[in-house]
C-alpha cells in the first residue's frame, strides 16, 4: 500500500478562510484543528500587512510560517522575522502616489508594520471595522495622514509592501490603471471584479463595494513565495495543496 505523505496547505484570507464578515468560524476553526492534528500543516498567503494575518495564524493553530502582501513577504513566526522580501522601493511609491493624486483616486499604501490612507474608506474601512472586535496588541496598524505623499517623503521607511487603489466607479478606475500600467517593474493586479465586503453596524449588514487593484513590485507573487519557502524547508510540490 503507498504511503500517503502529510501536506502543505497553503490558504488565502479574504474570500477564503474568512466569512464575508472577515471571520474564521468555529466550524472552520475545528477542519483545520483536525488537518493539522492529522500531520498536515496551514499556511495563510494572504495580501493583507503582517499585523493582520498574525492574529488569524494564531485563531486557527498556523504557528510557523505565513506570506503576506500577495507575495511581497515570508514571515517566521517563531523567530518573529522576515525571512523573504521584495518590496517597493519608496521612488516607486511616490511616483503611483502621485498618478493617484492627480486623478483623485482613492489609495492607501501597506508597509510591514502600517497601512498609510488619508481616509477610513473601502478596505480601510473594512480593518477598522475589524480592529473594533479585537484586542489592542492584535489590531492591524491604520495610519492616517492628511498628505500621503509628504508624510512618504519625510518617512526613513524606505519598504513597501504594496499599494491598493480602489474607487466605486468602474470608467475612473479603468483610465487610472491604463496610466499605472505604463510605470515600469511593477505588477498592477487585474481584478475585474468588484470587492464585496459585509461589516456590522448593529444588528444590519452594511455593504462595502468597490473596485480595486493592488500593486506590487514586479514578480511578486504568491506561488513565487510559496516555492520559495517550500525549497527552504524542503517540501515537494506533489505535496503542497494551494487554496485561493
Amino acid at each position: 500500500m503507498r504511503e500517503t505523505k502529510n501536506k502543505t496547505i497553503f490558504v488565502d484570507l479574504d474570500g477564503t478562510l474568512l466569512n464575508k464578515y472577515g471571520i474564521v468560524t468555529e466550524e472552520t476553526k475545528e477542519e483545520i484543528k483536525q488537518t493539522i492534528k492529522k500531520g498536515n500543516e496551514v499556511i495563510i498567503a494572504s495580501g493583507r500587512p503582517i499585523d493582520s494575518i498574525k492574529t488569524i495564524a494564531k485563531e486557527i493553530g498556523s504557528e510557523n510560517y505565513f506570506i503576506a502582501g500577495n507575495g511581497s513577504l515570508i514571515y517566521d513566526i517563531k523567530k518573529d522575522e522576515i525571512i523573504y522580501e521584495k518590496f517597493l522601493s519608496k521612488q516607486k511609491v511616490l511616483e503611483i502616489a502621485k498618478i493617484c493624486e492627480e486623478n483623485s483616486i482613492f489609495y492607501n499604501i501597506y508597509t510591514e508594520e502600517t497601512i498609510i490612507s488619508k481616509q477610513l474608506q473601502h478596505n480601510v474601512l473594512y480593518y477598522y471595522k475589524e480592529n473594533l472586535k479585537k484586542a489592542e496588541k492584535d489590531k492591524t496598524s491604520i495610519t492616517l495622514v492628511d498628505n500621503i505623499i509628504e508624510y512618504i517623503k519625510n518617512s526613513e521607511n524606505e519598504k513597501y509592501l504594496k499599494i491598493t487603489i480602489c474607487d466605486e466607479t468602474k470608467s475612473i478606475f479603468n483610465s487610472v490603471i491604463r496610466k499605472l500600467k505604463q510605470i515600469k517593474n511593477i505588477d498592477v493586479l487585474d481584478v475585474s471584479h468588484m470587492s464585496r465586503k459585509v461589516i456590522k453596524k448593529g444588528s444590519e449588514d452594511i455593504n462595502i463595494e468597490y473596485y480595486y487593484t493592488e500593486i506590487s513590485l514586479a514578480d511578486v507573487d504568491k506561488w513565487v513565495a510559496i516555492q520559495y519557502l517550500s525549497k527552504k524547508i524542503n517540501i515537494d510540490n506533489e505535496n503542497i495543496i494551494a487554496i485561493r
